[in-house]
């Protein structure tokens, strides 16, 4: 009777989070608490880890882009890089702080041009990867299905959505603290990581 009931709550689980990831190409978040595995329930998404600033040092979902630019496969690896928030913030245009840039990954706001558009000045501008988030829906906890614009220059470093409850959540924290950067590891395999294992940011509403 037990299994039988356990197999109703998983089937039950996955129903919803089937139900919930219809509407906007994913799971909304990890709230599952069955012991199942992140691989058990996410699919092509990754992780990264901020270990600095403290006041940050939780594991950020983001989903990568879906027909354009490089793949976050095992032979990309990133460690103590500094994720820097680009300016001017929407990284249509070079940045002013392409110094800051260069060799790290460039966290960009959704806005004013294509994803694409905002990968190829960001890899121009020297970044390893690129990070794009919607800060303008803080309250939404939803992932965006990036897209080719079909323009023919091609991005040659990955690049992935953050959902914009947690853009909004680095940004304000890095402006409060005067910081210009968080630094990151990307990616953080998961793999055999139960979901309630996960050191997930606790705005996001265990």
């Amino acid at each position: 009777m037990y299994a039988i009931a356990s197999l109703l709550k998983k089937v039950f689980l996955l129903g919803i989070l089937f139900f919930l990831g219809s509407s906007e190409g994913g799971p909304n978040n990890l709230h599952i608490h069955d012991g199942a595995t992140t691989a058990e329930i996410i699919a092509g998404d990754i992780f990264f880890e901020i270990i600095e600033p403290v006041e940050l040092e939780y594991t950020y979902r983001i989903r990568p882009a879906k027909d354009f630019g490089a793949p976050f496969n095992e032979s990309f690896y990133i460690e103590h890089v500094p994720l820097v928030p680009i300016q001017p913030k929407f990284g249509c245009t070079t940045p002013n702080n392409i110094e800051d840039i260069e060799g790290n990954v460039a966290l960009i706001e959704r806005g004013e041009c294509s994803f694409k558009m905002k990968a190829i000045i960001a890899e121009k501008a020297g970044a390893q990867a690129v990070i794009i988030t919607d800060v303008s829906k803080p309250t939404e906890e939803y992932f965006i299905e990036m897209i080719d614009d079909d323009s023919a220059d091609e991005v040659n470093i990955p690049a992935a959505f953050l959902m914009g409850k947690n853009g909004i959540m680095i940004t304000t924290t890095l402006q409060q603290l005067k910081r210009s950067y968080a630094i990151i590891n990307l990616p953080v395999n998961l793999t055999f990581t139960p979901v309630h294992e996960m050191n997930q940011p606790p705005w996001l509403g265990w």
